[in-house]
């Protein structure tokens, strides 16, 4: 028997890095939920009063229904409305019409018939809800003009309790269910080993509903799955060859790549019973692209499969344009140091064993563990955004009111500059908000030296800690986990790799705000990203005043003291140029204060070494790239110019071209971007797949 096509389900990482299995994280502002997988079922709507239609009216006597479902479907609505729920109690048949009457009643209508109790020793006494109440629907078939409908002929509203509010009527049992998509999910986790008070934690965050929300309780789940276990068990065998077959063909489309693109390397590693237990792989033009920018690797190692039980790393880098570059892919049987380091072993091999000299990471002992072994001369940093992300699960529930304050001051805490103001800062924030002896922010402070800017500061990143970059990235990672099967997966990512390599054929334009010779200089070698950046510092480089001391070096300080003082050491014989600020060695960018002091010792080209080989236009382009986008550039000045012209030579013409313009601009504004065309390009290969 044919067995169908697994449904691959991707999940943000929830576990804690402080090993408590207990500690869950969910991400600040995660909209898109722990699951990435746009070609799931849709889950039906979390179901509440609110939700169902306004117009909820009173059933009457005589009401006409077509059949009786629909009749029991609005007495059911109309008493989620008011506070109770309904059943189904006794109904009438006849040899000609079959049911012709059917009894709806309160759920509490009615007395507990008293049950012979079991032979047991602690029988269970469980009260009854029911308490004799007397409101009731009773409907009656009639065959009019050969139609059968079917009308009320009773109807009660009068209770002996009290009815619900909105928050416990929607825990009645009639309203509690476990929609078809829950359940698919629920059954994967929990094979996957999550405990049931988790399981409903994951579906809270997925839906993105407070504690306690759900349209079914922790108990529903237990029940569901004690029930579905042995299900589960005799299918287990079934699945488990399904996913070995698929990791083969994993292995069989590796093979095939490898076979097109002599470039293309993989590798696998295997465990008991030589299961196929870890896959790498990387493309050629990973490889080439590692050669020019891999001195900063960012691994990705937000999302795992629950389907298969893997974890997906994915290595990343950022070209000359800022864009995230993919350097190779890698799915691992689990996340411990080994594991990793497996991972960072081959990945080096795949790129002709040269080391990157920084590498970003999420919080993760066993991946810093890895990297200690396999990298020993990488400087390991830790993604600024994943510290924040945990933030609120760590410290949001524990502060309560006080987070907010918090965070602000954590923030500020992120970005100081020396290693002592770093200390005293912390100790005042842990002591203000009693976090002492709290685990997290022991944590925290135990990496410090990997996330927090008084200690990176002086490592090269590449921009590689800015939110565009993490956009980047996101963008990338929505086009592949999109998959059904292992294989379909692994041509998912070829595709967004194709496309992010064809993105790069576009047009830029960057124009000149000072008319300084430095400026120009620099607009002829750097790429537009690049030169952007470096521009911005150009401009903001003349609101600054620079002071030269008795030792020869310089104090630059903003005109209004906006920013802090910032110490130059210029060494006119070499041409080069130190600033307290670090910025050049922390992103290849010379910064606004150094400007200033080369503008004063009137440099009108900057020097060849504060113009990087990773931020030049030449870099792995197409050397007639930039000549035609200035030709671009060039012919679309003299078609406005003549446009210009033409158009003000009489009131008609200037309104004509106006209004024509208006709708140029208006049309253009709403046409994809080359990355947004790029995720529908994307999403509907995986469609067709």
């Amino acid at each position: 028997m044919a067995t169908k096509p697994l449904s691959n389900i991707w999940i943000r990482q929830q576990q804690c890095p402080c090993g408590d299995w207990k500690c869950y994280l969910r991400s600040d502002g995660d909209d898109q939920s722990t699951s990435i997988n746009s070609h799931l079922p849709k889950n039906e709507p979390t179901t509440s009063s609110s939700s169902l239609v306004e117009a909820v009216f009173t059933p009457y006597v005589g009401q006409i229904f077509k059949t009786d479902a629909d009749a029991f479907q609005c007495y059911s609505n109309f008493a989620r409305k008011n506070g109770f729920s309904i059943r189904k109690a006794r109904s009438t048949e006849s040899q000609n019409l079959g049911v012709y009457r059917r009894d709806f009643v309160c759920y509490r209508s009615g007395f507990n018939q008293p049950r012979k109790k079991a032979n047991v020793e602690h029988p269970r006494d469980r009260k009854s809800v029911r308490c004799g109440c007397d409101a009731k629907l009773y409907l009656t078939k009639e065959i009019v003009d050969g139609v059968v409908q079917w009308y009320i002929s009773q109807f009660s509203n009068i209770h002996n309790h009290e009815l619900l509010e909105d928050d416990q009527v929607r825990l009645l049992p009639a309203y509690r269910k476990i929609h078809e998509a829950d359940q698919e999910r629920i059954v994967l986790l929990s094979k996957a080993g999550f405990p049931v008070n988790r399981i409903v934690k994951v579906l809270e965050l997925e839906k993105g509903v407070q504690p306690g929300q759900l349209p079914f309780i922790e108990k529903d789940v237990r029940n569901f799955v004690r029930t579905c276990k042995k299900t589960v068990q005799e299918t287990d065998v079934l699945l488990t060859e399904k996913k070995e077959n698929d990791r083969l063909e994993l292995l069989e489309a590796c093979k095939g790549m490898a076979e097109r693109d002599s470039d293309f390397a993989y590798d696998y590693s295997t465990g008991v019973n030589e299961k196929i237990e870890n896959v790498a792989w990387a493309y050629g033009e990973s490889v080439r692209a590692y050669a020019l920018y891999g001195d900063v690797v960012y691994l990705d190692t937000t999302y795992r499969s629950i389907t298969y039980g893997l974890l997906l790393g994915v290595m990343f880098g950022m070209d000359n344009h800022g864009k995230a570059v993919l350097f190779g892919c890698f799915l691992l049987q689990d996340e411990s140091c080994n594991s990793f380091a497996w991972a960072l072993h081959t990945f080096v091999r795949f790129m002709r064993s040269r080391q990157p000299q920084t590498i970003l990471t999420d919080v993760d002992s066993g991946i810093m563990d890895a990297i200690a072994m396999e990298l020993p001369d990488a400087k390991h940093v830790i993604c600024r955004w994943h510290v924040v992300s945990k933030l609120s699960s760590w410290f949001c529930l524990l502060l309560g009111q006080q987070y907010g304050d918090f965070k602000a001051e954590f923030d500020i805490i992120c970005h100081l500059e020396s290693g002592e103001e770093f200390e005293h800062q912390w100790n005042l924030l842990i002591g203000r908000f009693g976090l002492v002896s709290d685990k997290h922010a022991a944590l925290l402070y135990s990496y410090k030296g990997s996330w927090s800017m008084s200690y990176v500061r002086g490592c090269f990143l590449a921009r590689m800690l800015t939110p565009e970059f993490s956009q980047s990235v996101d963008l990338f990672l929505k086009r592949i986990l999109n998959g059904q099967s292992l294989q379909v997966f692994f041509e998912q990512v070829n595709a967004a790799a194709n496309y992010a390599n064809e993105a790069k054929t576009r047009i830029y334009y960057s124009p000149i705000k000072t008319g300084t010779p430095i400026e120009e200089h620099a607009r002829s070698i750097l790429t537009p990203y690049a030169f952007n950046i470096f521009q911005q510092e150009i401009v903001l480089s003349m609101q600054y005043g620079a002071q030269e001391l008795p030792d020869g070096s310089y104090l630059v300080q903003h005109f209004k003291k906006l920013d802090g003082e910032y110490f130059i050491i210029w060494i006119p014989e070499e041409e080069q140029v130190h600033c307290s600020c670090k910025e050049f060695e922390h992103s290849g960018i010379l910064c606004r204060h150094s400007m200033r002091l080369l503008q004063l010792k009137n440099c009108f080209q900057l020097p060849e070494k504060y113009l990087p080989v990773r931020w030049r236009s030449s870099v792995g382009e197409d050397p007639n790239a930039e000549s035609n986008s200035d030709e671009c550039v060039q012919s679309f000045h003299i078609l406005a110019a003549s446009l210009l012209t033409e158009s003000v030579i009489s009131k008609d013409r200037f309104s004509y071209v106006r209004k024509e313009l208006s709708t140029i601009l208006e049309h253009v504004r709403s046409m994809p971007t080359g990355e947004e065309l790029l995720l529908n390009v994307a999403d509907n290969n995986g469609v067709e797949s």
